[in-house]
């Protein structure tokens, strides 16, 4: 499983021109399911952003976590994570997991969320979206469940 997460101010998501969730000040992340992953790589992932520390705390040091100063967070499937570049111009996406398997670990990814304290705003699974993104700092991390970057 694989994750961008970003520092935001605020961001929204639309869908066909409706607002389907937004946040104020938190987190934004990006979320790609791999075919290989599975239970355990939500468990790891979601505890690993709920505590990840890259909010400035009194003294501008990130030693804050989004529950620490109380922000908020939206997520937002993306499948092209897993896209593979390097071969061709154009990317392949065979280590991306299929429709189903993806949702379903999407949605165990946003329980796990919510019963660490987390609330999350979504975007819509399989849709087209347009992502509105006022980054804070910018703080852009890349988290990989399985193996690092």
């Amino acid at each position: 499983m694989r994750a961008v997460v970003q520092r935001v101010k605020e961001s929204r998501v639309r869908v066909d021109g409706e607002i389907v969730g937004s946040i104020g000040a938190g987190l934004l992340i990006f979320l790609g399911v791999g075919n290989r992953d599975t239970e355990k790589d939500c468990e790891y992932l979601s505890r690993k952003i709920i505590h990840l520390r890259v909010f400035s705390d009194e003294n501008g040091l990130m030693n804050r976590s989004v529950i620490d100063v109380a922000g908020e967070v939206l997520v937002v499937s993306q499948f092209t994570l897993w896209g593979d570049c390097r071969k061709g111009r154009r990317p392949s996406f065979a280590d991306a997991a299929s429709p189903e398997k993806a949702l379903a670990l999407y949605q165990r990814f946003l329980e796990h969320l919510s019963s660490g304290g987390i609330k999350p705003a979504t975007g819509r699974f399989q849709e087209m979206m347009e992502v509105y993104i006022v980054n804070d700092g910018p703080v852009t991390i890349m988290l990989d469940s399985g193996r690092a970057f």
